[in-house]
């Protein structure tokens, strides 16, 4: 079995997959290889015929912190990590270049998660937030402890919500405009309320409940769960999902570009943590 620099692959069944982001010290927040690794497996879970059903977990305290915005050694697009999409022009300078990499690393590879063609569960506990959302959303189940919390605190830091912009769908449309608007917590039991959990568990029984729930679903056909979610996912497609998607993704990108002119950098530096904010000598 193929070793990760970020994640643990695990086999608890011989038709079921666990993927297990392992960057506890960081909260698993997503930098460029957890990106790469998380889609290596996903395509080796994929490609093996004896797995039915995929489990996305994290280690640590938390499921997960979001998108890793620190420096790191490998942080180029298209360069440190052959690209998995059609766009290019990871090199191209201003909005083109940043357009391109979000493009890629955001948008296009959690579209790709999404469709992968087994069934996927989110096992989710502690703090989800922001990119940890489109994560969890990518699955076609989320599993969430009794103590999960979810937030997206983007719009703090001026962007209109992040790139996979599914919370209309997820929320509806007037819990989303709420929680977006005020960057606040929602809780396991109100997003089970709302539908966008399926199950609510005690933490200690998180990962126990997560498989037998695989368990029950890898005890059907493998080609009737795939006709199956391809059914179900071509129907949100047909209601506008995909279009919405990417037009809030250029809403998005538009935010960047407002607050480039306005602070000097892509988001309002006011709305990030300590840790990851520019000095203003380095902003201007």
């Amino acid at each position: 079995m193929t070793s990760f620099e970020t994640i643990l692959v695990e086999r608890p069944d011989p038709a079921i997959t666990r993927i297990v982001m392992n960057r506890p010290e960081a909260r698993n927040a997503q930098n460029l290889q957890m990106t790469y690794d998380l889609n290596a497996a996903f395509d080796a879970a994929v490609q093996d015929d004896s797995v039915k059903v995929i489990i996305l977990a994290g280690n640590g305290p938390h499921f997960s912190s979001g998108h890793d915005l620190r420096p790191g050694g490998k942080n180029t697009a298209g360069v440190d990590f052959p690209p998995i999409g059609n766009w290019g022009g990871f090199a191209e300078p201003n909005a083109h270049g940043r357009f391109a990499r979000e493009q890629e690393i955001y948008l296009q590879i959690t579209r790709r998660w999404r469709n992968l063609a087994k069934p996927t569960i989110a096992e989710v506990h502690g703090k989800c937030i922001a990119g940890g959302l489109m994560l969890a959303w990518a699955c076609d189940l989320i599993m969430a402890s009794d103590d999960a919390q979810f937030c997206d605190p983007v719009v703090t830091m001026g962007v209109c919500g992040v790139e996979w912009f599914v919370h209309p769908w997820e929320l509806g449309a007037r819990k989303a405009k709420e929680f977006l608007f005020t960057a606040d917590n929602w809780s396991a039991e109100v997003a089970r309320q709302l539908g966008m959990v399926n199950q609510v568990v005690p933490r200690a029984e998180l990962s126990a409940r997560t498989l037998e729930l695989a368990r029950r679903i890898a005890a059907k056909p493998a080609f009737a769960l795939k006709m199956t979610k391809e059914a179900v996912n071509r129907s949100v497609d047909v209601m506008g999902q995909p279009a919405a998607i990417d037009q809030a993704f250029a809403l998005h990108q538009l935010c960047h570009a407002h607050n480039l002119q306005e602070f000097g950098m892509i988001v309002d530096p006011s709305g990030l943590h300590p840790s990851v904010r520019k000095p203003p000598a380095a902003a201007e």
